[in-house]
């Protein structure tokens, strides 16, 4: 059963783009493309190379061309830039960190539990909330007196702010969906809202990887063990409420 929604701080993301700051109701994207280098061409002696103003234009407008067509090949495919607002994933992430999104590897596999997910909210498409994964497909999730047990085993937790005030579940996280919480559990809009619920798929844009500002405080983003241990789903799980 899903608590009723309420109002918080999210760790709404926004882009950096072209050096330029943009909010994306949580996230937006900034890539860089390295160019490269071609062996140098000295001109014979005694003869002296010149080229026209016009032909320099043009050489630097190609130049731009190429860089802006990497740069959106990038940001579509690869990587994108995010700046984190709001508290719900303290202290994992904290407001105004900067991090990337890897959009590439879903190609690839499914979310994994202990994932730090980009995800579209349901309610707004065009904002973007920021959570951890903690149930796949056939999982079943529960919360009660503080802990949170997936598949019957209680989590140990090292990684969030305090342990959760609510009772949600038990709940089976059905196919192509994420059951997502915020590692401050106490203020995170998640799946334990009806405005979120499970996550579908198709509304995950990548998964962030690496936090790279503030410079004293990079650092890669990685899976708890915990979750990596978790055993396979149970039997005669009950359906989440609401979902298919």
């Amino acid at each position: 059963m899903s608590n009723s929604p309420r109002k918080r701080m999210e760790p709404r993301l926004s882009h950096t783009e072209a050096g330029l700051d943009r909010e994306a109701s949580d996230v937006d994207s900034q890539s860089q493309g390295n160019g490269s280098v071609l062996d140098e061409v000295l001109p014979c002696e005694g003869h002296e190379e010149t080229r026209s103003t016009g032909s320099v234009i043009m050489e630097y407008v190609n130049a731009c061309i190429v860089a802006v067509v990497l740069a959106a090949f990038i940001m579509t495919f690869v990587a994108r830039s995010f700046v984190v607002q709001g508290s719900s994933m303290e202290p994992t992430l904290y407001n105004g960190e900067r991090l990337l999104v890897n959009r590439f590897i879903y190609r690839f596999r499914e979310p994994q539990r202990g994932d730090i997910i980009v995800f579209r909210y349901p309610q707004d498409p065009r904002q973007m909330f920021i959570k951890r994964v903690i149930g796949v497909p056939g999982d079943e999730l529960m919360i009660s007196g503080g802990m949170v047990y997936v598949n019957g085993t209680g989590l140990n937790e090292p990684y969030i702010a305090e342990p959760s005030t609510r009772e949600y579940g038990p709940a089976l996280v059905p196919t192509k969906r994420v059951f997502v919480l915020g590692d401050n559990r106490n203020n995170s809009q998640d799946s334990t809202d009806d405005s979120v619920g499970m996550v579908p798929f198709g509304s995950i844009q990548g998964k962030a990887f690496v936090v790279y500002w503030p410079v004293d405080r990079i650092r890669t983003l990685k899976n708890p063990t915990c979750l990596e241990a978790i055993g396979t789903p149970k039997s005669g799980m009950a359906a989440a409420p609401g979902m298919p």
